[in-house]
């Protein structure tokens, strides 16, 4: 049996250092053969860089998957052509593991490719190698995450939903062997709205003025969902929510960094 942790969006240091202080003990815990974890609020809660990603994977993180906001730090640019790899494959020891990350379109910029088309293509490519494959949708919306999970069932081992940083309970398995959860939820800080401080996030709706979104301080959590799969067919046996405590020591807020754009983001772009 393979057993996979997958942990939603980190946001910020409060959410980095509750995953790379926790993980080894959740390695144990859990006793992972694979570890998952999408990092693309990891940087001030806005993209991730070349050191947070170093500290993931040394902290025991076998693949960190993304989504919009990979661009928003200037030393991660768009490379030339293609904006990298959205699939791996990976060894362990009881076997390959595939993990491909696909970003949903609606109300999501930017609009990429159908993510329907792109993901099949993608999983048909893989299965010849395994057919242990983990998708992240990273997407607004419910229904487009529940009609990925839907159209790869038996396809893939499990989909789980990244983006919201509100931990669905719809955890399930479809017919055909396919684990599944609409969103993963976040690793940060649970005093905030969607992990950033209450107060600016408040004023900007209220009164529709730019402002910076700090990250928040205070108590964190981990949520995710743990997945155990029978490596023999890649279908998933079981799939159950995780939602564990961060460090016993409180984060402290940390600021927004600096991005290129005009205004700053809306709190619905998190």
């Amino acid at each position: 049996m393979l057993s996979v942790l997958f942990l939603g969006d980190v946001v910020g240091e409060p959410g980095r250092t509750a995953v790379i202080t926790r993980l080894p003990e959740l390695k144990d815990k859990y006793a992972l053969d694979f570890i998952i974890v999408n990092g693309e609020n990891a940087a001030g809660g806005r993209g991730i860089t070349g050191k947070i990603t170093i500290d993931l994977l040394r902290a025991g993180v076998s693949v960190i998957t993304t989504g919009d906001h990979i661009w928003d730090q200037k030393e991660i640019l768009y490379p030339d052509g293609a904006p990298g790899s959205g699939s791996i494959v990976l060894e362990t020891a009881k076997g390959k593991i595939g993990v491909i990350n696909v970003q949903a379109r609606t109300f999501m910029q930017p609009i990429l490719e159908n993510p329907f088309r792109a993901v099949e293509a993608a999983v048909t490519k893989m299965r010849s190698e395994t057919a242990n494959i983990i998708v992240d949708a990273h997407g607004e919306t419910t229904s487009e995450k529940i009609a990925l999970g839907r159209f790869l069932d038996g396809k893939v081992s499990a989909l789980i939903g990244t983006h919201t940083h509100v931990q669905t309970a719809d955890e399930q398995i479809f017919p055909s062997g396919t684990a599944f959860l609409c969103d993963a939820g976040m690793c940060g800080p649970v005093n905030s709205i969607l992990g950033r401080a209450i107060d600016p996030i408040m004023n900007r709706f209220i009164s529709n003025l730019p402002a910076s979104f700090p990250v928040a301080g205070g108590e964190v959590r981990l949520r995710g969902a743990l997945i155990d799969i029978d490596e023999t067919n890649g279908r998933a046996v079981r799939i159950r929510r995780v939602d564990e405590p961060g460090p016993s020591s409180s984060a402290t807020p940390e600021p927004e960094p600096k991005i290129d754009i005009e205004q700053a983001p809306s709190p619905e772009q998190t």
